[in-house]
Parts: C-alpha cells; sequence; structure tokens
C-alpha cells in the first residue's frame, strides 16, 4: 500500500545523434539577413522635469501617509496596552481590598 508504483521501462530503441551536415549544393552562398524586432504598440513614457518632480512627489506622500497610518496603529497598540494594564492593577486592588475586609 505504500510502496511507491513506478512506471514501466522505455522499451523504444534508443536514438543515435547524426551530425547535421548539408550538402554543398544547397548551403546558401550569401548569408540570412538578421531578424527585425517587431514594433511595439505599447507607447513610450516619457517623463518631463515637471513630471518626474510631481512623480517622486507622489511617491514622497505615499510614503508620508503610509507611515502616519502605521505609526498611529502602534500608537493605538501601545494605549490599549497601557489600560489594560491599568484596569488590571485596579482590579488586583479591589480584590486585595475585598478579601481583606471579610
Amino acid at each position: 500500500m505504500f510502496t511507491p508504483k513506478y512506471p514501466p521501462q522505455d522499451t523504444a530503441p534508443p536514438v543515435t545523434a547524426t551530425p547535421n551536415v548539408i550538402p554543398a549544393a544547397v548551403q546558401p552562398t550569401t548569408p540570412a539577413p538578421a531578424p527585425v524586432a517587431p514594433a511595439s504598440n505599447r507607447p513610450t513614457v516619457q517623463l518631463t522635469p515637471g513630471s518626474a518632480l510631481a512623480l517622486a512627489a507622489g511617491g514622497g506622500a505615499v510614503v508620508l501617509v503610509v507611515g502616519a497610518v502605521l505609526v498611529s496603529l502602534m500608537l493605538a497598540v501601545a494605549i490599549t496596552g497601557v489600560s489594560v494594564a491599568v484596569v488590571a492593577v485596579v482590579l488586583r486592588l479591589l480584590i486585595k481590598d475585598l478579601n481583606n475586609h471579610r
């Protein structure tokens, strides 16, 4: 059940490699022309100094916004942690006070 199942071995006869020899009468006398790259249908983007500046300013704004969001999330986690710690201390004091007055 857990033994591997291997496929059967190939039974085809081995193929021997023959060198590609072209007779002299068939060989071309002139070299073939180099292939030409097809023209792209996509428009090219040309950055002017103004558009490059706008792109850099936009990237900087994105970095600042993402940074502000991450800092605010970390601040929310820190405030929540401190408030949970304060509640735990207050509850501990209340429970200790209840146990002492019995």
